[in-house]
């Protein structure tokens, strides 16, 4: 396939995207390729450039540098009303004083079309998200995931090629935001619409997306699937913020920890198997004593279906996972690190 035709195949294109405020670069040379019906998230800590890049493609901020290709076309100069997307914003931006019909119907009204045609439009969109019992309702009125749907409905009436939603479920609570994404996901994937999300939530980026993109000051450190992503990050700063890391300085040699300049080993908690000292043949299990870490269960946090042990280990702390039966605070164990990642300055390394 020649380039040319692979743009055209491409529901949205970022190549070179830089953005500026004063002297310091909030997105730097930033590229990232989003294919049609796909959905990927801008997974970041705050301040990492996620929403300026979102808010540049949808046209509400200008671009320093760089191309935003919808569909094969630079969007960049145009206004968002002559862009081919839409925006779900974090606060919603609902009028209160105009019911959920209306919010749905205003973007319709502006562009002029026919009053029928608006009708059909609006109560189609609103049957998709559930919300046509409540047409005559204003937003004070409905709950948030409510508003939310309403949101999302008002940015599918545009028919848009690419759909852009920006912390959607940041403000609603910890059990309504999982349904409520669900939705979306469900919706999303029914429609095949090609979607975008901002999000600082894992759980949020890993249970909705296709691929995420880990941003971490304005540039894009790996954009991978997340199953990828959890078990095998490209870098120091992914490892730690896709799930939870383990960080010890030095290489493990033999079950010990050896000091080396700039290395540091990273072990996921479902993989530091604790051995309590005082268990038949914990000594004779893959090392001899002295050349095993060694250490002591300091905290026991239930998790529901699973306890995390915090164990105290050569002056530092590491976190594992037990199913079933927990082992008690100040128990002595033994400890084995399976699946080490392995960084230097910050990237991964491959283990020969």
């Amino acid at each position: 396939m020649t380039t040319q035709a692979a743009r055209a195949t491409d529901g949205l294109r970022i190549t070179g995207l830089v953005k500026r405020f004063g002297d310091r670069t909030v997105v730097d040379d930033l590229d990232l390729t989003v294919h049609p019906g796909e959905l990927v998230s801008l997974l970041g800590p705050s301040g990492c450039g996620k929403t300026t890049t979102l808010r540049m493609v949808a046209g509400f901020l200008a671009a320093d540098g760089g191309s935003i290709e919808i569909e094969g076309k630079d969007v960049v100069g145009l206004p968002p009303e002559r862009r081919p997307s839409a925006m779900v914003f974090q606060n919603y931006a609902l009028w209160p004083h105009m019911t959920v019909f209306k919010n749905v119907a205003y973007p319709l009204r502006l562009r002029r079309l026919p009053k029928h045609e608006v009708t059909d439009r609006v109560e189609h969109v609103l049957g998709l998200v559930n919300l046509l019992h409540h047409r005559d309702s204003r937003p004070a009125t409905i709950s948030g995931g409510e508003q939310q749907r309403a949101a999302l409905a008002r940015a599918l009436v545009q028919e848009p090629q690419l759909l852009l939603l920006d912390e959607p479920l940041s403000n609603l609570d910890a059990k309504l935001r999982v349904k409520v994404r669900e939705d979306i996901r469900e919706l999303q994937q029914r429609l095949g619409i090609t979607t975008v999300l901002v999000t600082h939530d894992q759980d949020e980026a890993l249970s909705m997306s296709d691929r995420i993109a880990v941003m971490n000051g304005g540039r894009i450190e790996q954009v991978s699937a997340p199953d990828e992503l959890y078990t095998d990050p490209r870098t120091e700063f992914v490892a730690g913020f896709v799930g939870q890391l383990n960080s010890l300085p030095g290489r493990l040699v033999g079950g010990r920890l050896v000091p080396e300049e700039g290395l540091l080993t990273g072990v996921r908690p479902e993989d530091v198997r604790l051995i309590p000292v005082d268990e038949p043949g914990a000594s004779a299990a893959g090392h001899a004593p002295q050349d095993r870490l060694r250490g002591r269960v300091v905290r026991v946090v239930p998790r529901g279906a699973f306890h995390e042990l915090v164990v105290e280990v050569e002056d530092r702390t590491l976190h594992s996972l037990a199913v079933g039966q927990s082992l008690p605070v100040g128990q002595e164990v033994y400890v084995d690190l399976a699946r080490p990642l392995l960084f230097r300055d910050g990237r991964r390394l491959q283990e020969r």
